[in-house]
């Protein structure tokens, strides 16, 4: 921390105080000798003898009160000065020279003092770097050392970095090219046997706690002992290029500059190399003129660094990518300049993601570059991938490492998902780097590249520390730092007004910036500002920045509440006080103001090339601070989409390279902002990759197939690109050559000629023509081709090849063998295009000779299949060019199929370090014999890829780095042997398999069953765990949370199973701080592997709630316990049971039921053994509704389980058992009645709650006194009263629970005519006649039936008979009459009458009581005396 003084100034303005004291002393002392103003000389002694006074009495303070003794001298000697000039007197030379010693004198007294308090406190001594002298530039011959020399001052000693093209130097990567030394303050750099790649700029760099500062020096290395100026390779820090404006022969007339061997659009991954390069030729060549070449990246000229590195061998320029990285794609252009005149040439590279670790995981992001740096702060920003690895990017990790140091760490506890992020905890002065990983919930993805160092400085600090102290004059013509130390000497102290145009430049949830300009009245020394800040709505301002003032006008705020609003203001502060505050800002909530831009639009698909598509779209509205944009390609119907782009593109349109002809494709896109992804656009129209239609290249390879007199016939080669559409036609154009010297063009064909064949007639003879050909096709006709050579028309006479020489059989198997044989020496008029092998059993005729290829192929050798063994065969190959077939060769062979004894082939090895080589050996080896290898048959003797060692009978062909230009058939011949060869062929399959081989072998992995997991175990303790395949006992884990490693100790218990190959860390418990990443690191012998696991956020809060709640079981299960809590059964019966299941009891533990917290008495007594506690609750109703509750307990503890039947859950408990009732219904009855019919049905026990529903032929029934319904009991009924056909039917009763309707049905149409035909009493017999003796009885009673019934009457249950005394009657089949006349007491009885019909028949009983007066007179008078006596 700096201190600081009364006076405002602090110590680490040191230098400035010293240099300050020197002005006024020198100002004062060497003023014109001529016309000095002074006070009288009694003044000038006393202010003398004032200040040694006053220095005597400085030198005996204490070390932090020098600066303000230090102030009151020179104010003492500003006021005399002020004194002297109030009165003005001339004085003689001599007394200003006594004058000028005495104050030499005073200045002296002053710097020795300075000195001495210097010593007293080393504080004082600290200050920033700074060069003595700087390293000066250099231009050497190749071969020689050069030395960068520089010395520099500062305390504490600074660091000195010396740095070639912005990259630092590493000693131990190029031993023995550079030393470094530091010997008592000279620090030099030495390159020895220079080169053309040393030419560049080189930097030392010093740092201390106060800062850093650089100087630079460039070297220029030459590579031609030329003559040149070499000022011009030394224009201040920078170096200016090889090649001129002027050639070292004057200026060039013209240059041709062309582009041969030219790279293409590339696709590379990250990790990766990666080399774009191209042959450059420039005409006219002028010996020792280098051109200039410059590469650029999107417009961007690129320099020099770690990443990228430049080459110039004098014809070809290659640019090298050490390790690619996403920040790397782009559009690379070359430009190549000769003086005046320059050409380029641009493609595009493309940067795909390297594979992450862990499946799922996040890509890299990229750009990770710093916004705004300060002392206790740097905000950093980056770009977010295309790639979330399937799930939703979380949030970003931002480390940092201090410049200098391997020394990575987390800047940040929780993912920010905003693509910026300020850092603190800094050290002032000291530079970082930066680098950001992504995480998802599968893991954090790989880091992106690292940012480029950053200095944490205050930017007015900074600004100090670069210009030189003391430098600038003031407006009043001092310099600043005088006026800051003498303010009584230039004008009196004043406070500094408030700030202006204050304002919150960006705000985000984790941070809010404010700038302002400096106040306009603020006197003549430095000011610093205090930063407050409020709550909106109160006027409690607080001071953010109490112990350390801002210098610089910007500031950063932390440790805001989210979603709060605040308002912030600003005071400035000198040593004349503290000024008013600025106006206050407007309220600002903090938060994410940067909202993610919109999805674009219109995504329009064009048609490129065979291999690329333009996608165009319409631009998001409304987005700031946009990024870019990723474009995304999908193969229509297949739902996979793939990145086209992994940095960001601006504008509206953009080529995807690299898809697959024929198919077709959808897009997508979206933007970018610090915000995040916007939404995906709507998919495109899905378009087919084909060339779009142009005209065609030039054809090319002209030839003369053959020649006449006075015609020749041309040939030619389709061309290269027919542009999208099938070409039509063909144009051809000659002209004569005479003496060398062209004629005019002619036409040859005024038609298209469709073939690539064309004669042309009506030429002179002997005379030389050149010809060019031009293709058409619907876009148009094409560019003409190069001019053929020349031609003589002249009469040919050979036509046809010669045969092919030299034939050779080797590799001969039982089945197979391969055919070599060499061009003929004649080719006849065209040359030979292509062979016809034959073949034909030894002993076979001529004429069964047979062709093995259809086609003429236009290898040199052909493997010939489908051999039978022990067969011998002879072989003929013919050569064929345009005129046709040539003669057949002499015979090869007999040769006889079959596989020699001891016969070995050609095996592919990959050796532990991913080498990868073709061995053969051989056991019939002579002393002569040589091992040959051959690629297609030709010789790889002189092959830079390949390498071969041989020993003894053994040899090993080694390719050095294995890729597509190695496909291809490697043989091995075994010379001075009879044809023992054997062949491999590598095709992009086994290319492909052999290469995955190698990087396994190269960088082996453990094998792993299973992938790092987590779980809960009974305890609530937590068990990570991972299983191998196998371990071996050498086997090792490192175990690493949140990037750090932990060992076995309290809190964490390690053990590794080699056996099984199981790998288990333990915790006891989950605490907040233990929130993270969690890793396995596994290494046996060479063989890595790691597993990840994240506990970030949600899936941590949960993994720990549901260990507490484990921990919490464990305890709860040590006494008596509840292995199942309480829950409710409905029986068949169609009770309740409530039923709990029971643990860990014993005879003493005691079970106490609860309802609405009143006890229970249980009939039961429960003796546990099955563990199950029940309680059963019969006719359950609303009545029994409540809170049930169950206690355990004993001397051990208690556990409780409540059960809650109330609300929502009894409405469910009586839904199951109005269920079981309505499934307890029997089927429906049908009962006749006196008065219908009844249908009824049977329940276990019926409730209200239970919803009984009667519908008749799918209609609901309208319930009257005529139809009625009704539960009696258990029996729930329908009654149908006088019941007619209209009651025919189908009818229904549904029980309704509450969620379901069961229903029991019975059909009435099958039963109708018993039901409603059948013999019935409608009415008319009363239940009971009382009649006195005598008198006469009628009764008269309605039937119904149909057919009519048949009546009868019965008396006292026998047949009554119709007589004088009982008149019985039946009129009409309706109406029965019963007459008795003068009853008597023998009447008195039970009676019936019964109807009946084939339907059916119905008794309708009566009785009849038949009593005397007299014998009633005299029960009631005995009635009447019984009365009386209990009176009595």
């Amino acid at each position: 921390m700096v201190a600081e003084h009364v006076s405002g100034i602090t110590d680490t303005e040191e230098e400035r105080i010293k240099e300050a004291a020197a002005y006024i002393a020198q100002r004062n002392l060497l003023a014109t000798e001529e016309g000095i103003t002074t006070s009288k000389q009694s003044t000038a002694s006393k202010q003398s003898t004032a200040s040694k006074q006053s220095m005597t009495s400085k030198q005996s303070t204490a070390s932090r009160q020098s600066m303000a003794s230090k102030q009151s001298v020179v104010s003492k000697q500003a006021t005399s000065t002020l004194q002297q000039e109030e009165t003005f007197e001339k004085k003689s030379r001599k007394v200003a020279i006594r004058e000028k010693a005495e104050r030499l004198s005073l200045r002296k007294t002053l710097e020795e003092t300075e000195a001495y308090h210097a010593k007293l406190n080393e504080d004082h001594l600290l200050h920033a770097p700074e060069f003595i002298i700087k390293p000066r530039s250099h231009t050497v011959w190749e071969k020689e050392n050069v030395k960068l020399h520089c010395s520099i001052a500062g305390w504490p000693e600074p660091r000195v970095t010396w740095y070639k093209n912005q990259v630092p130097i590493n000693v131990h990567a190029n031993p023995g090219k550079y030393i470094i030394e530091s010997r008592y303050g000279m620090h030099t750099l030495e390159i020895n046997a220079c080169d053309f790649e040393d030419t560049a700029q080189y930097r030392a760099s010093a740092m201390n706690v106060k800062g850093e500062l650089s100087a630079y020096a460039s070297v220029v290395v030459k590579r031609y002992k030329g003559e040149f100026d070499e000022t011009r390779f030394h224009a201040g820090v920078s170096t200016m290029p090889l090649s001129f404006a002027v050639t070292p022969y004057g200026y060039a007339s013209k240059f041709e500059i062309h582009f041969d061997d030219k790279f293409d659009v590339s696709f590379g991954r990250e990790g990766e190399t990666m080399s774009l390069g191209c042959r450059v030729v420039i005409t006219p060549e002028i010996k020792h003129f280098q051109p200039e070449i410059q590469w650029y990246r999107n417009g961007v000229p690129l320099s020099p660094s770690k990443w990228v590195q430049t080459l110039w061998s004098g014809e070809r320029a290659t640019l090298t990518f050490s390790h690619l990285n996403k920040e790397d794609e782009g559009l690379y252009t070359i430009r190549v300049r000769m003086g005046e005149y320059y050409e380029q040439y641009s493609a595009y590279v493309f940067v795909r993601d390297a594979d992450a670790e862990i499946e799922g995981a996040p890509a890299a992001p990229l750009d990770v570059k710093c916004l705004e740096a300060n002392k206790d702060y740097i905000i950093i920003s980056w770009k977010q991938p295309a790639v979330d690895g399937g799930s939703p990017i979380l949030g970003y990790f931002i480390d940092k490492c201090e410049v200098g140091t391997d020394n990575w760490s987390q800047c940040n506890d929780t993912p920010v998902k905003f693509a910026r992020f300020p850092v603190t905890g800094l050290i002032e002065g000291r530079s970082y780097i930066f680098r950001v990983r992504a995480v998802n919930k599968t893991g954090i993805g790989f880091p992106s590249r690292v940012s480029e160092p950053v200095a944490a400085l205050d930017p007015a600090e900074k600004a100090r520390l670069k210009s030189n102290i003391c430098g600038s004059l003031s407006i009043l013509g001092y310099p600043e730092c005088v006026l800051l130390m003498f303010p009584c000497c230039f004008s009196e102290g004043i406070v500094p007004g408030p700030p202006t145009d204050l304002s919150v430049t960006e705000a985000t949830r984790s941070y809010v910036v404010l700038s302002w300009k400096p106040p306009r009245q603020r006197g003549h020394e430095g000011i610093m500002y205090f930063v407050e800040k409020c709550e909106a709505g109160t006027e409690n301002w607080q001071r953010v920045n109490t112990e350390l003032p801002v210098k610089s006008p910007r500031f950063a705020l932390f440790d805001l509440a989210e979603g709060k609003s605040y308002c912030f203001r600003v005071r400035c502060s000198n040593s004349a006080g503290v000024g008013e505050p600025s106006d206050a800002t407007e309220v600002t909530v903090v938060g994410d103001k940067l909202d993610i831009p919109k999805a674009p639009g219109k995504i329009i698909p064009s048609r490129n090339t065979d291999t690329s598509v333009v996608v165009s779209w319409e631009e998001s509205t409304d987005a700031k601070e946009l990024v870019g944009y990723y474009i995304e390609a999908s193969v229509a119907g297949s739902g996979k989409w793939e990145p086209c782009n992994n940095n960001p593109v601006k504008g509206s349109r953009f080529t995807c390279h690299g898809l697959v002809t024929g198919q077709s494709y959808i897009f997508r896109v979206r933007a970018v902002n610090a915000a995040g992804l916007s939404e995906y656009s709507q998919d495109s129209e899905a378009i087919e990759v084909k060339a779009a239609i142009a005209p065609p290249s030039p054809p090319h390879d002209i030839t003369c197939l053959e020649s006449f007199r006075d015609s020749m016939v041309l040939g030619w080669k389709q061309p290269d690109k027919i542009g999208g559409a099938e070409i039509t036609g063909y144009y051809v154009n000659y002209r004569e050559v005479i003496d060398g010297v062209p004629g005019k063009w002619r036409e040859a064909n005024v038609k298209a000629v469709s073939e690539e064949a064309y004669k042309i007639s009506n030429l002179k003879e002997n005379m030389v023509y050149q010809f060019q050909v031009a293709a058409m096709n619907m876009a148009g006709l094409g560019v003409p081709s190069a001019v053929s050579e020349c031609f003589k028309c002249e009469e040919w006479t050979i036509a046809v090849p010669g045969p092919p020489h030299s034939l050779k059989c080797s590799e001969v198997r039982k089945d197979s063998l391969v055919l070599q044989w060499k061009p003929p020496v004649h080719s006849g008029r065209t040359p030979v295009t292509g062979y016809f092998v034959d073949l034909k059993e030894a002993k076979a005729k001529e004429d069964q000779w047979r062709g093995l290829n259809e086609a003429a192929i236009k290898n040199v050798y052909l493997k010939v299949r489908g051999l039978k063994e022990g067969v011998s065969y002879v072989f003929r190959v013919r050569a064929i060019n345009q005129a046709g077939v040539g003669k057949p060769s002499d015979l090869a062979g007999p040769v006889v199929a079959e596989t020699r004894p001891g016969t070995k082939e050609v095996v592919v090895n990959v050796d532990d370090d991913g080498v990868i080589s073709l061995n053969f050996e051989c056991d019939q080896m002579t002393p002569k014999s040589e091992f040959t290898w051959s690629k297609d048959y030709v010789s790889t003797e002189d092959s830079p890829r390949l390498e071969v060692e041989s020993k003894g009978n053994k040899t090993k062909m080694t390719f050095k780095d294995l890729g597509m230009d190695d496909l291809g058939l490697y043989s091995c011949d075994v010379t001075d042997t009879d044809g023992i060869a054997s062949s491999y062929l590598i095709d992009e399959e086994e290319l492909k398999r052999l290469l995955a081989l190698s990087h396994e072998h190269k960088f082996p992995t453990v094998p792993v069953k299973s992938e790092l997991a987590v779980e809960i175990l009974e305890k609530g303790q937590v068990r990570f765990w991972m299983q191998a395949e196998k371990l071996s006992g050498n086997a090792k884990v490192n175990y690493i949370f949140n990037e750090k490693e932990i060992f076995e100790g309290p809190k964490y218990k390690m053990h590794i199973d080699r056996n099984t190959g199981i790998i288990e860390m333990f915790m006891e418990k989950l605490q907040d701080e233990d929130e993270g990443t969690y890793t396995f690191q596994l290494q046996d012998g060479k063989a890595t592997n790691h597993s990840t696991v994240v506990l970030i956020g949600d899936v941590f809060k949960k993994l720990q709630k549901e260990a507490e709640f484990q921990r919490q079981e464990w305890i709860r299960k040590q006494g008596p316990h509840f292995a199942e809590y309480l829950s409710w059964e409905v029986t068949g019966e169609c009770n309740v049971l409530l039923k709990c299941k029971v643990a860990n009891i014993k005879k003493e533990t005691h079970i106490v039921w609860y309802k609405d917290e009143r006890e229970i008495s249980v009939d039961e007594k429960h003796d546990f053994k099955d563990g199950i506690c029940t309680l059963l609750i019969t006719e359950f109703s609303k009545k029994d509704a409540g809170i049930y509750e169950v206690i355990l307990k004993d001397d051990r503890g208690k556990d409780k389980s409540r059960l809650k039947l109330v609300d929502e859950a009894f409405k469910e408990l009586m839904t199951e058992v109005c269920k079981k009732i309505a499934l307890s219904a029997t089927d429906l009855k049908i009962q006749s009645t006196a008065e219908g019919i009844r249908l009824y049905s049977f329940v276990t026990y019926y409730v209200e709650d239970l919803k009984v529903n009667w519908s008749h032929n799918g209609a609901a029934i309208r319930y009257s006194d005529r139809v009625k319904t009704g539960v009696t009991g258990e029996q729930i009924w329908l009654q149908i009263n006088e019941p007619t056909p209209n009651d025919k039917g189908k009818y229904v009763m549904e029980l309704f629970d509450g969620k379901t309707g069961h229903q029991k049905t019975v059909d009435l149409s099958g039963q109708g005519k018993q039901i409603f035909y059948r013999a019935r009493v409608l009415g008319g017999l009363p239940d009971v006649v009382t009649i006195q003796e005598g008198k006469a009885l009628n009764l008269t009673c309605n039937v119904w039936g149909d057919p009519p019934p048949e009546v009868s009457w019965l008396k006292n249950e026998k047949a009554l008979a119709s007589d004088d005394h009982c008149n019985l009657k039946f009129e009409a089949g309706k109406t029965a009459y019963f007459t008795i006349n003068g009853v008597s007491t023998a009447d008195s009885g039970k009676y019936g009458l019964v109807v009946k019909n084939k339907y059916g028949s119905e008794t309708s009983d009566f009785t009849v009581s038949v009593f005397i007066p007299e014998e009633e007179a005299r029960m009631a008078a005995l009635e009447a005396q019984k009365g009386g006596k209990k009176a009595k």
